[in-house]
């Protein structure tokens, strides 16, 4: 049973309102998903993971496939079904087969040794408190990505754990 009330963009506090309505127009139902609807009892945390998910959205270079894999390895790692669900759909939708999502949630590999790697790395930082192995790095580097692709990995990770840990926190009733 979830612990914080489920608002719509009409009851939500009228700070959290112009976020939720954006954000419901962008949500695969058309409306706010549980997740938002929670966090908009808080307009500071809507803003927070609504101000992530911008910055992600308009600086990111990874690319949907990638930040989807990435968000998928994090949410796996942080152990919270309504996130694994929401970022399995979302990878389905960017490109990842229905075996690579499943890889992906497993920490297994899939046919892309590129975005293994990266997914490795965001997946030992999210079970790990942020900490990653130097031969984990490394292996992300050899794999080619470039400092400033690992740095910005952190970003989709850090949006997943907040979303994660929200709904952990919330037992945020799943609606997907």
């Amino acid at each position: 049973m979830s612990r914080i009330p489920t608002h719509t963009v009409e009851d939500a506090p009228v700070a959290s309102r112009p976020l939720l309505h954006g954000i419901a127009q962008s949500s695969p139902t058309g409306r706010p998903l549980n997740l938002h609807a929670q966090m908009a009892h808080s307009p500071a945390v809507l803003a927070a993971y609504a101000s992530l998910r911008a910055v992600t959205a308009e600086h990111g270079t990874l690319g949907p496939k990638v930040s989807w894999a990435l968000n998928l390895a994090t949410a796996a790692a942080v152990g919270n079904g309504y996130m694994i669900g929401l970022a399995s759909r979302f990878a389905r939708m960017s490109g990842w087969t229905v075996a690579q999502v499943a890889a992906l949630e497993a920490g297994a590999r899939t046919n892309d040794p590129r975005t293994d790697a990266l997914a490795s790395l965001v997946r030992e930082a999210a079970a790990n408190a942020g900490k990653v192995q130097d031969a984990t790095w490394k292996s992300a580097q050899q794999a080619g990505w470039s400092d400033e692709q690992l740095v910005e990995a952190f970003a989709f990770l850090g949006l997943t754990v907040f979303a994660g840990y929200f709904l952990n926190y919330a037992q945020t009733d799943t609606d997907l």
